[in-house]
């Protein structure tokens, strides 16, 4: 097979995606290259060496008629020179090259320039985005700084502190049992057994509401991009979708029952007296009510909040976590002094229809829309697991 044909099928492999055979392919008609250029030299080469024996037996070569095959020989050699030898050897140096510069860029399909030469190869040199080319010579794109520097962002999921429910229905009700006051009464030896109290239960209606949206992505964009721009913008709505998750559970931790401290004293007696110590206390404060706990010092002058690397936060307070969100997140407004304090795994529940995903919506316009979805309700179970809690002045 000829190597026009051997780049048609190379071609057609990396239109269904089968890198494999379109490298042995290419492979093929690098070595079908390499032969006819040893051929080729071979034949210079055999050339030059019965030139030189010509030159040396002189007498012998007289009888001209007598070898009438070899001079035929010889010309046929050169009528194949007739084409100069200089220029193939120019082409084939170019051939060389394009087949190293696909080689390179094949192996390296990982980092997305696979697209760069299956252009090449489809129009046969013409220059494409992506791909720089010098005359019909595909060589390695410039350097170009196209990765994005994200910039930081403080990630705290609050679906991870509350109760999370995975629900199969739409709407529904989820049982909580209250916590369990009643005693036992003694009776006399031999006498009727008298009734326990019944456990009593309270029902937290759901109703899941979907979010979603998509964001217009142009298929030259996913053509020319150097990184993996649809894992990057899959990533963004990702992060939308913790935005929204934890607006809806700090809106709930909100509706809290509201008490106002002025000192670490009025803190102590929430987590020490106002909240049964059955409950995993934990303070999920804004970055000012953080700040201000930060600056809290005991009798002795030694700050109060301490690091602790066996919490996710990483800081303690008085022996319990601090979770630090944003101050218009757990409040309304930059400079809001406000945390909750309480269990909020057992305050507030996540039912949690489904995660959010994305996918490729078909568009009518040259590109594509991702997609994203998700579907969750958020309640309060247990209104006696935490305090919404505002610091104000000193007194």
């Amino acid at each position: 097979m000829d190597n026009e044909k051997l780049k048609v099928e190379a071609q057609k492999a990396l239109d269904s995606g089968d890198l494999e055979k379109a490298k042995g392919l290419l492979a093929q008609i690098r070595a079908n290259k390499e032969q006819e250029e040893t051929q080729a030299q071979l034949k210079t080469e055999l050339e030059d060496e019965l030139k030189g024996l010509g030159a040396s037996d002189e007498p012998k070569t007289e009888p001209e008629t007598e070898e009438p095959t070899e001079p035929e020989q010889e010309k046929e050699p050169e009528k194949e020179k007739e084409v100069p030898p200089i220029p193939p050897k120019k082409d084939e140096k170019k051939k060389e090259e394009e087949n190293r510069s696909m080689e390179v860029i094949l192996d390296d399909k990982k980092e997305n320039e696979t697209r760069s030469i299956n252009q090449f190869i489809r129009t046969k040199g013409e220059t494409r985005d992506g791909l720089t080319t010098v005359g019909a010579e595909a060589v390695i794109p410039i350097d170009r700084i196209t990765k994005p520097e994200k910039q930081p962002e403080t990630v705290v999921d609050l679906r991870q502190h509350v109760g999370r429910v995975p629900v199969t229905t739409g709407t529904g009700s989820y049982p909580i049992l209250k916590a369990n006051k009643n005693k036992m009464i003694s009776v006399a030896e031999l006498a009727k057994n008298p009734a326990l109290a019944n456990p009593e239960f309270t029902k937290v209606n759901y109703e899941i509401a979907t979010y979603r949206g998509y964001i217009p992505v142009s298929q030259e964009a996913l053509d020319d991009s150097d990184i993996d721009l649809a894992g990057l913008v899959s990533e963004h709505i990702q992060r939308q979708s913790l935005n929204t998750s934890n607006a809806a559970i700090a809106a709930k931790l909100q509706t809290a029952p509201a008490k106002t401290v002025t000192s670490i004293d009025d803190l102590k007696d929430i987590v020490n007296v106002a909240i049964d110590p059955a409950y995993n206390v934990k303070y999920v404060a804004s970055q000012s009510f953080f700040n201000e706990l930060d600056k809290m010092k005991d009798n002795d002058g030694r700050y109060l909040l301490q690091q602790d690397v066996t919490v996710a936060s990483g800081y303690k307070l008085l022996g319990r976590e601090v979770v630090v969100l944003a101050d218009d997140v757990i409040g309304t407004a930059v400079g809001d002094k406000v945390a909750f304090i309480g269990d909020p795994s057992l305050f507030a529940k996540y039912f949690d229809r489904q995660q959010a995903s994305v996918r490729w919506v078909d568009n009518d316009v040259y590109g594509q829309l991702l997609a994203g979805f998700v579907r969750f309700d958020v309640e309060v179970a247990d209104t006696d697991a935490g305090f919404y809690v505002t610091l104000g002045p000193k007194a």
